[in-house]
């Protein structure tokens, strides 16, 4: 068994104060909780499920992280 490594999009809602996290490179994995910590381990689980779901070929298919990029727009 092998590990993967995913890189995860955290937001939080001002509405509701939840964290929403989504995997990108997963179609399907987002979730939310009242903490981080709870959000990573909520993260956790719904790719293992995502992946268990997936083929060989699609999981080796999963593109690769290549970083994060930050700017700004004047509204």
């Amino acid at each position: 068994m092998r590990n993967i490594q995913f890189t995860a999009h955290i937001e939080r809602d001002l509405e509701t104060g939840l964290y929403i996290g989504m995997v990108p490179s997963i179609q399907g994995a987002h979730t939310q909780a009242m903490s981080l910590d709870q959000l990573q381990a909520n993260l956790k689980e719904v790719v293992e499920l995502c992946l268990e779901e997936m083929s060989d070929e699609d999981i080796k298919a999963l593109p690769a992280f290549v970083g994060l990029q930050s700017f700004s727009i004047a509204v």
